[in-house]
């Protein structure tokens, strides 16, 4: 199909909007498929992994292919939940053009304001689907007013409905009007048909000009004024849909996608380098081959699933390619079209067009597909970072040898998941963007590599230290015939400074120790470092200095010194006044100017320390220092006191000590925490 008949386009929203049921509405009514699919029933083309079926809802970017008239649309359905923003950044890397779905009985909600901004900071030309029109409490002039509050007058309608709600039984277009309109929507209809004659005379000097001076302008300037004002994103057209169980207004839908969304030729220049400087690409299938991975799914049956956007080029099944990113040759075997959980085998992908392949070696989400010679490349994937943590534990032995696999898959086909191992506690850790979407993978693993992993709260790495000098003697001596054993020393033990660590010195002077030994006993010493005297846990920040001690000179040995080092730093340390210490993290959280109180009150309530506030066009940064134990599950915690319109980051800053208060519990569960697992 030629780049000019070709429309990549983004279904974006909020969750339950309709963005799947739009999708199946118009593979059915354009007869991709033969039955109309539905949410309630699980067997949409788009919603086909079992745990989409289970929750009812996309958790998944999803390529649904039409034909519309002569040109073809690939519709990427994305989800609308949080947890997966991910899906919907990299579905945004490789469209033209955006449909941002609203639910008519509900109107602007938060996932169209996040869906808006991605478009404006992608620069993608899009327009609104006002859905599930023939619900309750559904009003079209509602929510035209809703939409053009929040996002501005250059959204306008370019379609009148016929009725609302349950009454709601088509739409009439403002674009093209037919010639008998029902006299009840006469003036609106022409009110709007004014509005967008206007609009589409802005854009243009020449027309406007003959606008303002009386002039009539014909069908065809007016549609073409009102695309070039489209693809410059200075109009946004406004449409009505009821797409399930009667797809009314769908293809009046899908004709406003052909007509007035940029083909390939049209859209804005995705970036591209070759050898580190600024390149340029034609939507031409006889060019050099420029092709971008956007996504990735880990299949038991198929392998590996790379779906992948040509630029520039042809890509032939049974051929070869390189990638620019590995700097290595693939194979490419079969090419595919996916469709939901099927795909249909094709024989190549031209420039402007979405496919898939199957099984490759080496290549990842992000990678650049190319010819050796013209060897490109196109930026990463700006995925969103995720700070919610769980720790992962198998849930068997035979669990166990499964689990990096799974994870490394699970992490290959998600980016924006993150699989580590926490030194401070030897923890696996797996993390994301909250609790759904670890859920979600855990769900998957399970599935598709026989891995059952269990997740809980990781444990928080406390440290001990000491608050005064003390010192402290320790004689091992053990006779059991022959030789024996003996080792003498006398520690001096002192606090350090917050995170300037461990220190070990010696005093020893007049070879009261032999000098040999003395290695045996700093390793004794920093031995017994990793469990402190309260609740087990490492010690930190303090000196200690052997200054005095004694020998034997048959019985002492390297490991006599290093016995009686130990005990002499358990016992001292327990002498020392010790205390417990926390990680301290530095939040920062950005929120709608109308929710900073609530965040700063929720902070405070997690003994969180406010740095500072800058307010920035609506919004408002907040940064403050707040406890690692408080703010493990800040995901959630911010999702709900936001109305999920608060972003997060969060880094380790320091270690301080835990309130005195708070100390004896962080004991108790540490010690119930070790009998458990023994």
């Amino acid at each position: 199909m030629d780049a000019k008949d070709l429309r990549n386009v983004a279904l974006l929203g909020h969750s339950g909007s309709g963005k799947t049921s739009l999708g199946e509405a118009a593979l059915f009514i354009t007869k991709a498929t033969t039955r109309l699919g539905t949410i309630s029933d699980g067997n949409t083309v788009s919603d086909y992994e079992p745990e989409e079926v289970k929750r009812g809802g996309s958790i998944q970017t999803t390529l649904l292919s039409v034909v519309e008239g002569d040109a073809k649309i690939n519709f990427l359905d994305t989800p609308g939940y949080d947890d997966f923003l991910g899906e919907v950044v990299s579905a945004l890397r490789v469209v033209e053009g955006a449909v941002i779905v609203v639910a008519a009985p509900t109107g602007v909600d938060v996932g169209t304001e996040k869906a808006w901004n991605m478009c404006e900071s992608s620069q993608i030309p899009r327009m609104f689907v006002v859905n599930k029109m023939d619900r309750e409490n559904a009003e079209f002039s509602k929510n035209v007013a809703d939409i053009q509050a929040s996002f501005g007058r250059q959204c306008i309608p370019f379609q009148v409905p016929l009725g609302n709600a349950q009454d709601f039984k088509g739409v009439i277009s403002i674009v093209d009007p037919p010639a008998d309109i029902p006299a009840e929507i006469a003036d609106e209809v022409a009110a709007a048909r004014e509005r967008l004659i206007e609009a589409a005379a802005e854009s243009d000097d020449e027309l406007a000009d003959r606008y303002l001076s009386g002039e009539e302008l014909s069908a065809e300037e007016v549609i073409s004024g009102v695309r070039t004002a489209v693809l410059a994103g200075e109009l946004v057209p406004i449409l009505a849909t009821a797409s399930v169980p009667e797809g009314i207004g769908v293809e009046e839908f899908l004709e406003t996608t052909r007509s007035f969304l940029p083909s390939p030729l049209d859209g804005k220049q995705a970036e591209l380098t070759k050898g580190g400087d600024a390149a340029e690409y034609k939507a031409d299938p006889a060019g050099a081959l420029a092709a971008f991975i956007f996504k990735t799914t880990a299949d038991p049956f198929v392998g590996k699933l790379s779906v992948f956007r040509v630029y520039q080029g042809t890509i032939k099944s049974n051929s070869e390619i390189w990638n620019s990113n590995r700097e290595q040759s693939e194979r490419i075997g079969q090419l595919y079209l996916p469709k939901g959980k099927n795909q249909e085998n094709v024989n190549e992908i031209m420039a402007g067009d979405i496919g898939a392949i199957g099984k490759l070696s080496a290549s990842l989400t992000g990678d650049t597909m190319c010819v050796r010679d013209n060897a490109v490349k196109f930026p990463q994937i700006k995925q969103p970072v995720g700070y919610f943590r769980m720790a992962v534990t198998p849930a068997s032995k035979d669990d166990l040898d499964k689990m990096s696999m799974a994870l490394s898959r699970i992490v290959e086909e998600d980016p924006t998941l993150q699989f580590s191992r926490d030194p401070g506690t030897s923890e696996s850790l797996i993390t994301g963007l909250g609790d759904a979407q670890i859920d979600i993978a855990l769900e998957r693993i399970k599935r598709k590599f026989g891995a059952d992993l269990r997740v809980r709260m990781p444990r928080v790495p406390y440290r001990e230290t000491i608050t005064k000098i003390t010192k402290s003697e320790y004689r091992h001596k053990k006779q059991s015939g022959g030789h024996g054993q003996f080792g003498h020393v006398l520690l001096r033990l002192e606090p350090q400074e917050r995170d300037l660590g461990f220190a070990f010195s010696t005093e020893i002077t007049g070879g009261k120790i032999p000098k040999e030994y003395i290695p045996s006993v700093e390793k004794g010493v920093t031995k017994a470092l990793d469990e402190g005297s309260l609740a087990g846990f490492p010690l930190v920040d303090l000196k200690a200095v052997l200054y005095d001690g004694s020998f034997h000179d048959v019985d002492s040995s390297g490991m006599s010194f290093e016995i009686a080092s130990v005990q002499a730093l358990k016992q001292g340390v327990g002498d020392a006044a010790p205390v417990l210490l926390e990680p301290v993290v530095k939040l920062s959280v950005t929120v709608p100017d109308a929710y900073t109180g609530e965040v700063i009150s929720d902070l405070n309530g997690k003994r969180g320390r406010i740095l500072g506030m800058n307010p920035d066009d609506g919004t408002t940064l907040i940064e403050a220092e707040v406890p690692l134990a408080e703010v493990q599950r800040y995901a959630q915690d911010l999702r709900s006191v936001s109305q999920g319109r608060g972003t997060y980051s969060l880094e380790f800053d320091h270690y301080d000590q835990v309130p005195t208060n708070l100390e004896p519990k962080v004991i108790e569960d540490a010690k119930r925490a070790k009998e458990e697992s023994i």
